[in-house]
């Protein structure tokens, strides 16, 4: 048997090796901004004062590395979990809501 997925629209943001630019704002959604401020998301404890930094997502399925170049996924169920660049561009295409 063949399956399609389910037209779904998620939220996701590129992990670029730092949340916050230079001028010590942040540069990623506020759900991901929450996620950091409550240890969802979350740097390498080692390697934390100079980007690019290891960022990591506390999962249902364990510790989940993001690399640089990755795309943090919000799913349809409020979950993160990160999503590798080639995959991202080949399962989701960008949409312009309305109220955007």
């Amino acid at each position: 048997m063949k399956y399609r997925k389910k037209t779904v629209v998620i939220e996701a943001f590129k992990y670029e090796g730092d949340l916050m630019n230079s001028d010590g704002n942040y540069c990623v959604p506020d759900w991901a901004v929450k996620a950091y401020e409550s240890a969802i998301l979350y740097v390498d404890a080692i390697n934390d004062k100079e980007p690019p930094c290891d960022l990591f997502i506390h999962t249902s399925e364990g510790r989940m590395l993001v690399n640089v170049g990755d795309y943090v996924i919000k799913g349809v169920n409020g979950e993160l979990y990160p999503c590798k660049p080639d995959i991202f561009e080949k399962t989701y295409e960008k949409v312009e809501l309305e109220n955007e």
